[in-house]
């Protein structure tokens, strides 16, 4: 057991995600039920720069559980990337008094608060909070789910549009870098095909397997396509535009967009913020530096910072293989 730190701060960074606001709630109240203040700095690594802190109570953080967003704001910060940025930093953190942080984000934020920690030997513990679910060393990051439900919901209320009126409807959903939402939206959707930057597609194939269901009597389709799978010459609105060329699709595009970062978050990912908030707090306090704090098999889990940011993570083949099969 390490010495217990008298003051802790903490930030949320990146892009929001949905549950923010519970991981923010669950580090206070267990800063306040150990008796450490706990100090929030607003818009990020940059907040941190500037000194713009203050002070949080238990009434602070009183019904913030089930808002979207961040209460703290989030900013990306070029001068952080620099070391004399971070420099700054450590300096803004010491005159506050404060002596480990808590950063929520993901992997650019994680990597970041790796940095830092490494540079001025300062202690700081990880929680993913990113929509896109894309960090390794935890089953889900918080605001996945939520984003998720976000675009099923949508997805189907554009089935039922589809169908109407025989349809085929191209639907972006995040994902620059990796296809966990579209995945698992094209799963719960019944998509009839999904494009995913980790995986080959050819559009001939894909139309001609939607060529085929319409000769099967299938009236309307829908295409899930992860952002960064519809890139270039292959942007979501060209691939509309390519399967159009069948004289008998009429073929419409949608792109879904920042929408699926906002709103309330799901029950699981307020429960999910407040375990992995709480748990981070008690282990900096308890002496643990350069961690990230996840959930595997529904366990609480925790990695070393430099470990989860050198890993990489799969999509499920299993999945995968059950997207095929259930498009047929």
């Amino acid at each position: 057991m390490g010495q217990l730190m008298k003051r802790i701060g903490f930030i949320t960074s990146g892009g929001d995600a949905p549950g923010m606001n519970a991981a923010i709630r669950a580090v206070v109240r267990t800063c306040v039920a150990h008796g450490v203040e706990a100090v929030g700095y607003d818009r990020g690594w940059q907040g941190v720069i500037e000194g713009a802190s203050s002070h949080f109570t238990s009434v602070d953080v009183g019904g913030i559980i089930s808002k979207g967003g961040t209460m703290l704001r989030s900013a990306r910060s070029e001068e952080f990337r620099t070391k004399e940025g971070r420099a700054k930093a450590h300096e803004s953190v010491k005159k506050d008094g404060v002596e480990g942080l808590v950063v929520i984000g993901g992997d650019g934020s994680l990597t970041g608060a790796n940095i830092f920690g490494q540079e001025f030997n300062f202690p700081v513990m990880g929680v993913p909070a990113s929509i896109d679910n894309d960090i390794p060393g935890t089953d889900f990051s918080i605001g996945f789910d939520t984003a998720l439900n976000t675009a099923v919901e949508a997805v189907d209320k554009v089935r039922d549009t589809a169908y109407s009126h025989e349809r085929i409807f191209v639907i972006e959903v995040m994902g620059r870098d990796n296809g966990f939402i579209a995945l698992d939206v094209a799963l719960a959707c019944g998509a009839e095909a999904v494009l995913l930057p980790e995986v080959p597609y050819s559009l001939e194939d894909i139309r001609q397997d939607l060529k085929q269901m319409r000769n099967r009597g299938k009236v309307s389709s829908i295409v899930v396509v992860a952002e960064g799978a519809a890139e270039g010459d292959a942007e979501s609105s060209s691939i509309k535009d390519y399967l159009g060329q069948v004289e008998e699709f009429e073929v419409r595009h949608i792109v879904l967009g920042h929408m699926q970062r906002g709103g309330s978050p799901t029950a699981y990912d307020r429960v999910l913020a407040l375990r992995l908030g709480s748990k981070a707090l008690e282990m900096l306090i308890s002496g643990s530096t350069q961690q990230m704090v996840g959930i595997e098999m529904r366990k609480l889990v925790y990695h070393e910072l430099y470990d989860v940011l050198t890993w990489q993570k799969m999509l499920d083949p299993e999945k995968l293989a059950l997207v095929n099969l259930m498009a047929q």
